[in-house]
């Protein structure tokens, strides 16, 4: 069996993944909603393009806890990519 990462970031547990849409497909099932976000605000902030699919989040721990359960994490990825933008476009 594959060791998994598992997330112990206290994000798990932030009511901002509450409002993210539910999500058990396949590639991205189970990733953790707040790392995918934190990705999508590197990315944004650092000039990388914004990924076009799920496997972006491919070294992303895994997170079944709080408010990341059962989330979409590539929604929030694109939240984060997003929001990230949006603060850089008002600077």
């Amino acid at each position: 069996m594959a060791y998994l990462l598992i997330c112990q970031k206290p994000h798990r547990y932030d009511i901002l993944f509450e409002s993210l849409p539910e999500y058990q497909g396949t590639f991205s099932r189970h990733k953790c909603a707040g790392c995918a976000y934190e990705l999508g605000c590197f990315h944004a902030t650092n000039g990388i393009h914004k990924a076009t699919n799920d496997s972006v989040l491919a070294k992303i721990p895994y997170s079944q806890a709080g408010h990341v359960r059962h989330k979409d994490a590539f929604t929030a990825y694109n939240e984060g990519y997003e929001f990230a933008i949006s603060i850089a476009k008002a600077a």
